[in-house]
């Protein structure tokens, strides 16, 4: 079974996912990463964001993968071409630097086949911003988690503070989540947008524990 849960930046999707995975005792697809690290290996290689055939060619040669722990259902680390950069892909500057990337066809066409394939041994939990319309358009479940701009930016300062990672100027995180936001809905390829069977939950005013009770029912519906 998948469970996809779409939804713009800073929705709470990535804390989500890992919840109903640990509670039904699915695996995460952490894919957010995977166009991260496609990012951070673009900066170091010194290749122009805007270059879309450098871009797809990391995507196709440098290999990206999860170190699990048993038991734990989320990745514990993720590194690309053999380097960890489980921290290095949770900053400000890739932050501003996934969407161009993930926007790149060739990209999305290299890491979607593996993702596809990743999804097929097993139970998963994916989140994202087209799993339900273009990764899994077959998934059992389809969410589509949002909340206003200005709670995300609070949400995102706190998570930052708390790792040391990103910036925690409100004003800065506000700004780059409307531009994000902006940005995805309006790409060309694979914009945000819900699957059109998608559960739309607004998780601005709601505890965590309320939507992850409410998409582990979904999923019990569906015969979890």
């Amino acid at each position: 079974m998948i469970i996809a849960i779409d939804g713009p930046s800073g929705a709470g999707k990535s804390t989500v996912a890992k919840s109903v995975a640990k509670r039904l005792g699915f695996s995460c697809l952490d894919t957010g990463a995977m166009y991260r690290a496609v990012a951070w290996q673009a900066i170091q290689n010194g290749v122009d964001l805007e270059d879309a055939d450098a871009l797809g060619k990391i995507a196709e040669e440098y290999p990206i993968e999860f170190g699990t722990v048993p038991g734990d259902p989320s990745p514990r680390s993720v590194s690309i071409g053999g380097v960890d950069v489980t921290q290095a892909i949770r900053t400000a500057e890739i932050d501003k630097a996934v969407s161009p990337v993930s926007a790149t066809p060739s990209v999305r066409e290299a890491l979607v086949r593996q993702q596809q394939r990743i999804g097929a041994a097993g139970n998963y939990v994916v989140d994202g911003r087209d799993i339900g319309t273009v990764v899994f358009p077959g998934a059992e479940v389809k969410v589509f988690l949002t909340a206003s701009a200005e709670e995300r930016a609070h949400r995102r300062v706190r998570q930052n503070a708390d790792r040391g990672v990103g910036s925690i100027d409100y004003e800065e995180v506000l700004a780059d989540i409307r531009r994000r936001d902006e940005y995805d809905s309006s790409r060309a390829m694979s914009p945000l947008k819900p699957a059109e069977n998608a559960v739309h939950i607004d998780s601005t005013s709601s505890y965590i524990e309320e939507v992850i009770d409410t998409i582990c029912k979904l999923a019990e519906e569906k015969g979890c």
